[in-house]
């Protein structure tokens, strides 16, 4: 686990569980080894903080590149800290160039280490659950690695959208980890990614209760360090 990201377990980690007591359950379910892709619902920005604190090992983010190429002593700290944090750049421009991401996130699953995708591709704005992207199939095949459904209630009530913090004395956020799901005797074609998608939407649904929408989620402006945007068709 790179130094940065332990330091950040022990302090704004456990932090978050201290101040926001979060109920943690299916942690038999996260492999103690090997490469996994864990694919959660997206409520609220405080999901990968949350998502972070909760798992034991390191867990791998995306980040955007912008970020890894500023300039000047900000952008010398952003690139430090992401590295340190081992996030992975991805590109906001679409096409061949979001896709970048993904070959990037192969060799960093095939080393054994996790990777975290909202396959959703942003947050939900109503708190339902939307239609998923293949991006995670997609990874899961490229990699041959199980994907994790993850299943996160209650953290649009601590960081709503359009709040800057989150929000103190919120309790009740839930994080539920399912059994891995192993696609890796699966096609590698848009009909099997789009079935493995609903398959790993549909154990979601399940983790969750959220009511499910057929259709993909209205796009925002996301979040510069989460895997919004990602899990492009």
């Amino acid at each position: 686990m790179p130094l940065l990201y332990t330091i950040g377990k022990l302090t704004v980690g456990n932090g978050m569980k201290l101040l926001w007591r979060p109920t943690i359950e299916g942690l038999e379910n996260i492999p103690a080894t090997g490469g996994a892709i864990f694919a959660s619902n997206h409520l609220s920005v405080a999901d990968e903080l949350f998502l972070g604190a909760a798992v034991p090992r390191h867990l791998a983010f995306w980040a955007k590149s912008d970020y890894f190429n500023g300039t000047g002593p900000r952008g010398w700290v952003s690139k430090f800290v992401l590295t340190g944090l081992g996030a992975i750049p991805v590109e906001r421009a679409g096409g061949r160039a979001a896709l970048s991401a993904f070959d990037a996130a192969i060799p960093v699953l095939k080393a054994g280490d996790l990777v975290a995708v909202y396959p959703e591709g942003t947050r939900s704005p109503d708190g339902r659950l939307y239609r998923g992207r293949t991006g995670a199939a997609r990874l899961a095949l490229g990699a041959g690695v199980p994907i994790i459904p993850v299943g996160v209630v209650g953290t649009e009530k601590i960081q709503p959208i359009g709040s800057r913090l989150p929000r103190l004395g919120v309790r009740g956020a839930i994080i539920r980890f399912g059994k891995p799901m192993d696609f890796t005797d699966r096609p590698n074609d848009r009909t099997s990614l789009r079935q493995i998608t609903d398959e790993v939407m549909a154990e979601i649904q399940r983790l969750t209760g959220q009511e499910y929408v057929p259709r993909y989620a209205p796009k925002r402006e996301p979040a510069p360090s989460t895997g919004e945007g990602t899990g492009r068709e």
